[in-house]
């Protein structure tokens, strides 16, 4: 990568952060109804699966997926009016949180029912092996879902098919509340793919670098016709499962243990270590960052309400 490449990393990562921080707040204002599952702490995650695809790649994730959107390309302006529900959000308004979507940018959208999505990544897939395209499918999904029936009906039928799909385990120790040694009988996630013949490896997803090159890899591996595979990345959510989370399963001090291996201040040290960034130039990301998030919440809340009639559009697809 050039300068301008790492520099644009971190800045994604940084946006997410912020965005996430000024959700939490309207949230808390009423701004934002619903559900609201935040993605600090997971930022490297994201950022570093989406820089290393290509794009024909296809991406679909699960509920916490705003920061999926940042590293698409989508504008934060109308991922925050997404989330406040407005005409002007990626998705009309009638998504909110969970089901953030552009298939332009070959996201194929958040979604709400854990593990739902996974059994769709598959079909991605297939329909792209049939009509032989060069695309694989990153599907990322938490821990949780790795006990759930759509879980092994689609690694199987990747295997059987050996269709061409990253499978992307986001294990951050908890899924709501309860820890992975206390709702699976295999703790070590990536194990899981064992049973089905599947290749598997791990990365730390704290590390935006590390997630990145992992990432290329496998998929290269995947591209070249040797069917799917899943990685492991082990990452932690600074913030409780949903915004309604009382979070009395974890203690204060885990969660400072992992903040002190914060992803952005780990990018930040190689970066600068690395002298590929100076702390100026880092600062200055910061900044920026902070400017766009802003500008987007003033954008957001001066947007009009989705109108009455728009009940009744994109029910159907309009050929």
């Amino acid at each position: 990568m050039d300068k301008n490449e790492y520099l644009n990393l971190y800045h994604q990562m940084v946006v997410i952060r912020r965005m996430e921080e000024k959700a939490a707040e309207l949230y808390q204002q009423g701004k934002i109804g619903g559900f609201l599952h935040l993605y600090i702490g997971q930022e490297a995650v994201s950022t570093g699966l989406v820089a290393a695809r290509k794009p024909q790649d296809r991406i679909i994730t699960a509920y916490r997926d705003h920061g999926v959107a940042v590293n698409v390309g989508i504008e934060t302006r109308a991922i925050i009016a997404e989330l406040l529900g407005k005409a002007t959000g990626i998705s009309k308004g009638k998504g909110g949180s969970m089901h953030m979507a552009d298939v332009s940018k070959n996201f194929w959208g958040g979604h709400a029912i854990v593990g739902a999505h996974l059994p769709i990544a598959a079909g991605l897939a297939l329909g792209d092996q049939y009509l032989k395209e060069d695309n694989v499918t990153i599907c990322m999904f938490g821990d949780g879902a790795t006990n759930i029936g759509f879980f092994h009906e689609a690694l199987n039928l990747s295997m059987v098919w050996k269709l061409p799909v990253l499978w992307v385990c986001e294990n951050n120790q908890y899924g709501m509340g309860t820890a992975v040694e206390r709702a699976s009988a295999v703790s070590e996630i990536r194990k899981k793919a064992e049973g089905y013949g599947m290749p598997n490896d791990e990365v730390d997803g704290m590390d935006v670098i590390k997630v990145k090159e992992k990432t290329a890899k496998m998929l290269a591996q995947i591209r070249a016709g040797n069917g799917p595979m899943l990685l492991e990345a082990h990452t932690y959510r600074f913030r409780g499962h949903s915004m309604g989370d009382p979070e009395r399963y974890r203690k204060p001090d885990e969660v400072s243990c992992w903040e002190e291996n914060d992803p952005i201040g780990i990018y930040r040290a190689y970066l600068t270590g690395k002298k590929l960034a100076t702390v100026e130039e880092l600062d200055q990301q910061d900044k920026l960052a902070e400017a766009e998030v802003l500008e987007a919440v003033e954008f957001a809340e001066n947007s009009p309400e989705p109108a009455p009639e728009e009940l009744f559009t994109n029910i159907y697809v309009e050929e």
